[in-house]
Order: structure tokens, then sequence, then C-alpha cells
């Protein structure tokens, strides 16, 4: 199989990636989405790094290059034109555009009846305003998330309008999402790892704040995860269309839980240090799996990868 691997940061995760697709037989083509080019004098105008003579069978992509809103549609559309030529994206564009849009991924939660915290976005700070003075009170706050954001980063507790930003501030998009606390009152959430429709691990996070992110502190604990949040985390991996994803979870104070991220590029050198489970493995086996199904005439001929 032709196999290509996209890590352009984090050197830790690139390198369990490429370990583990190589122990199982595919010898991954290290690549960066921003060297992709499209030249349509070509018989196949997009052209891969490493990729002379065609496309990659499967794409097994871990970060998407930075950079503007040009180049990230450019990218975008890239993994968009390899998966309309057969190529097995993980994760693919779809799956990436709906989790990164956190309205879009609230959306779909919705929809398909996954609990989650109550959500509302808005565009106009009025707007936000009468909200904000209507389902927020001091003690009783409301999330202001950035729509496109990651790692716990710009995270604000609203309980009065005047705390709102100004509209350029926020992209002109009030994400806001109901504080859920426990009522032990300490800071902790979950996180779920899914692959390939399956729970495969998980962890405590606990912080010394209400923001666990390991990313800004939060210290990851063992966790066996239970049925009810496996099967949770599964159905919402499921609604976003995620190869492989981290589902972020709170207790909603009944008994079960609650949705509150879902993570197309997720890290896991947190989760790794509490689970026996190899996370790199168990993404390279599923994408693997995705790809020779994909290609089922190319395995047979060259046999098991």
């Amino acid at each position: 199989m032709r196999i290509a691997l996209a890590a352009d940061n984090g050197t830790w995760h690139r390198q369990r990636l490429a370990a583990a697709l190589s122990a199982l037989g595919a010898e991954p083509v290290l690549f960066s989405l921003a060297d992709v080019t499209v030249e349509t004098g070509r018989p196949e105008p997009l052209r891969v790094p490493g990729f002379p003579d065609g496309l990659p069978d499967g794409v097994l992509l871990r970060t998407l290059a930075g950079g503007t809103f040009e180049a990230t549609t450019m990218r975008l559309g890239a993994l968009h034109a390899l998966a309309a030529a057969g190529t097995v994206v993980w994760n693919g564009p779809v799956s990436i555009e709906r989790s990164v849009d956190k309205a879009m991924t609230s959306l779909l939660l919705a929809r398909n009846r996954i609990p989650s915290p109550e959500t509302f976005v808005l565009s106009r700070r009025e707007a936000a305003a009468a909200l904000v003075a209507r389902e927020a009170a001091p003690g009783r706050p409301l999330v202001l998330k950035p729509l496109f954001g990651s790692q716990g980063e710009g995270l604000h507790l609203i309980e009065r309008p005047e705390q709102l930003p100004p509209e350029e501030l926020v992209g002109r998009v009030y994400y806001l999402q109901r504080y859920v606390a426990r009522r032990d009152g300490a800071w902790q959430d979950y996180r779920v790892f899914v692959c390939a429709g399956r729970a495969v691990a998980g962890m405590i996070r606990e912080g010394d704040g209400w923001i666990t992110n390991v990313h800004r502190g939060g210290r990851p604990r063992p966790w066996r995860v239970p049925g009810r949040a496996a099967a949770l985390a599964e159905a919402a991996a499921g609604a976003v269309g995620c190869g492989y994803t981290g589902i972020d979870l709170v207790e909603d104070g009944e008994g079960g839980f609650l949705v509150l991220e879902v993570n197309s590029m997720p890290a896991w050198s947190g989760l790794q240090q509490v689970t026996a489970v190899d996370i790199a493995r168990e993404v390279a086996a599923g994408f693997l799996a995705a790809v020779r199904g994909a290609h089922p005439a190319r395995r047979a001929a060259a046999g098991p990868a």
C-alpha cells in the first residue's frame, strides 16, 4: 500500500505513528500539506510529495499545517480532492471541518440526540448580551469559547452581559455553552479516545482550576471507561464522522455524561502516560484496515500489509 503521513508538528506523535505503521508492514512517506501543489498540465493535477506517479492509497493526518485562511482552505481542498480520487484520508476533510467548527459539532450532536451542555451560537453582541442576561447569573455562568480553538485556549466564564468582549475579538461569533459544575466542586473531566468506531482508552483530567486540559496543566489519571461513557463517545465520533478522535466528557450530575468536545486531531501524550493501550498502534491499525477495505484488489495483488 502507498501510505502517506502528514505530521508537521510534534515529533513525539510523528515518530510513534511512523513506527506503528512500519511495524504493521506499511512504510509511510512523510509529507506536509503545505508542499502539496496543483499542476493542471499533468494527467493527475494534484501533486503529493513522494508520489510522483500517482496518489497515495491512504493519508493519515496528524496535523493540518497552519497558515492563513487561504492556505488552510487550499489544504482542506487538497484533502477533499484526495478523498474524491479514492484515497482514504484519516481524518477526512468533512470530519475536520465539522469538529473544528464548534457550532457545527454542537448542531450535529443535537440532531443525533447526543447529550451535551446546552449551547447558544450568535453573531451579534446585542443578541449575546440579551442571552447572557436571560441564561446566566453570578454562580451560574456560561462558558464563552472560540469557535475555532483547542487545548483550552481562550475560554472565559461569563456571568453578566458586560463581560462579553466586542464582536471583533471573538471573530463576530459568540459560542456560549452552559457551564456544568461537579457536585463535589472538583475540577475534573474525562477524555475518551475512539478509533474506528470503538472506545479504546480513556483518562480522567484533573486540574487546579476549571480548565483541565493537559496542555494547560491538567493532570492525567487512569480511568477504566464505563460502558455508558464509551457508548456516548462512540456515538459522538460517529455523528461527526471521525476515524479517530478524542471525545471530552463531563458528568451530568445524574449518573451519566455530556459531550463537551469532539477533537479531530487529538494529541494523546498525556493519555499514553496512564494507559497500557498503545494509542499510535490503534490509530495505525484502524487506518490501515480502512485502506485495505477501500483497495481490496491491490491488497490481494500485494499480499498483507
